[in-house]
């Protein structure tokens, strides 16, 4: 019904509202099928990528067919407690995410340049 109302009234969205979302602090053993139930409720979903790597663990990408759906889900499910873990519900922002690889390339072209010169930031 709120997407509904929300279509009907032809309202603005803010900038950053986006039909794919980014879900972080899911329990590590989250299943696919939990997911689709989960985020099934606000509408229909075009995909979901669970992370599995080490550094991308607990975290998920949801992508939905209609931008409101999407809305409607970050708004209801944003703080929902699975499995003893409250869940993180963002919209996907591309610059940020770049942002943070950017950061760990240059990290490790640090690690890297330090090595090879011998330079340590450890207090001697």
């Amino acid at each position: 019904m709120a997407t509904i109302s929300l279509r009907k009234a032809n309202t603005r969205l803010p900038p950053e509202v986006n039909r794919v979302l980014y879900v972080r602090n899911l329990p590590f053993n989250i299943s696919s099928e939990e997911m689709y139930d989960i985020f099934g409720k606000y509408g229909a979903i075009r995909q979901i990528r669970i992370g599995t790597s080490k550094e991308t663990r607990g975290t998920a990408f949801v992508v939905y067919e209609d931008i409101y759906d999407a809305k409607t889900a970050v708004d209801h499910l944003s703080g929902f407690n699975v499995a003893n873990r409250y869940l993180i519900v963002l919209y996907y922002q591309q610059a940020k995410m770049s942002k943070k690889f950017d950061q760990k390339k240059k990290e490790e072209e640090i690690g890297k340049m330090q090595e090879k010169y011998g330079v340590s930031t450890k207090d001697k």
